[in-house]
C-alpha cells in the first residue's frame, strides 16, 4: 500500500505537505509476526509446558496435520493488526493445519483458524483472568471447542467442551479423567503434572520414557532367556 500527497488533505494551509518523492511505502504489517508473550511463572510451570508438547509430540509423530505450541502469541485482529487482539494461550492445538515452525499464530494467515484444544497453566496471577476474561474469549471468539485449566501448584484442575455455543463442563470418568473430542485423548492429573491418556486410559509417554521401558522389556527377556540357559548376545 502506498500513500502519497495526493490522498492527503489539509485544512491547515501551513502545513506542508510531503512530495511524492519525500513518502515512502508504507508496508502492512506481515502475517509472520513473532510472538509477544511474557515468561512463564515458575519452573513447575515450564515443566509443565514442556511435558505437554514434547507427549504430543511424540505420540503424533508421524502426523503432519497439526500445529501445537505453548506461550505463543495468537493475533486475531479483523483488521489484522498486530498492535490489537491478541492473546498468547499456555498450550493450544490446531487441527488440519500443516505443521511447521511459526513465530506466532496469524488468524488471518491461517485461513482464519483458531485452536481447538487449549490449556491454560493457572497462577496467582493469571488464575482470575484464566477462569472469566479468557474463558470468554475462547467460548465467544474463538469458539475453542476444548478448553482445560490446570494449576501446578494446587492441582486443581477442569475441562470444558462447546455445546450450542456455550461451555459446558467435561465430567470426568471413574478415573478422574477429562475426555478431549478434539484430541481423541483424555487429560488427568499423573504423579501432580497434567498429562495425556489414551481412549484406552493408557499413560502417552515421553520420548525418555518409552525408552526407559523398551530397554526395561528388553533386559527382562535378556534375564528369561539366561534362565533358560540361553545367552541373548549369541542371538545376535
Amino acid at each position: 500500500m502506498t500513500i502519497s500527497a495526493t490522498n492527503l488533505t489539509t485544512e491547515n494551509p501551513s502545513v506542508e505537505i510531503a512530495s511524492d518523492s519525500d513518502w515512502k511505502d508504507v508496508v502492512v504489517p506481515p502475517g509472520d509476526l513473532y510472538s509477544d508473550e511474557p515468561p512463564l511463572e515458575s519452573s513447575l510451570h515450564l515443566q509443565q509446558l514442556v511435558l505437554l508438547l514434547k507427549c504430543l509430540e511424540w505420540l503424533w509423530r508421524d502426523r503432519t496435520d497439526y500445529f501445537c505450541a505453548g506461550n505463543l502469541t495468537i493475533y486475531y485482529s479483523p483488521r489484522q493488526r498486530k498492535s490489537e487482539d491478541f492473546r498468547g494461550p499456555d498450550f493450544f492445538v490446531v487441527l488440519g493445519a500443516e505443521k511447521r515452525p511459526r513465530k506466532s499464530w496469524v488468524v488471518w494467515e491461517e485461513n482464519g483458524q483458531y485452536p481447538h484444544v487449549i490449556v491454560e497453566l493457572l497462577s496467582d496471577s493469571t488464575a482470575t483472568t484464566d477462569r472469566g476474561f479468557k474463558k470468554q474469549l475462547y467460548q465467544d471468539t474463538f469458539r475453542t471447542l476444548d478448553y482445560f485449566w490446570f494449576d501446578p501448584e494446587s492441582l486443581e484442575f477442569q475441562g470444558f467442551h462447546l455445546v450450542d455455543g456455550q461451555y459446558e463442563a467435561i465430567v470426568p470418568n471413574a478415573a478422574g479423567l477429562l475426555w478431549s473430542q478434539q484430541l481423541g485423548l483424555y487429560l488427568g492429573v499423573y504423579e501432580q503434572q497434567l498429562r495425556f491418556f489414551t481412549a484406552s486410559g493408557e499413560l502417552v509417554l515421553t520420548p525418555e520414557e518409552s525408552h526407559d521401558r523398551l530397554t526395561e522389556s528388553h533386559d527382562r527377556l535378556a534375564a528369561k532367556l539366561r534362565e533358560l540357559g540361553v545367552d541373548p548376545d549369541a542371538l545376535g
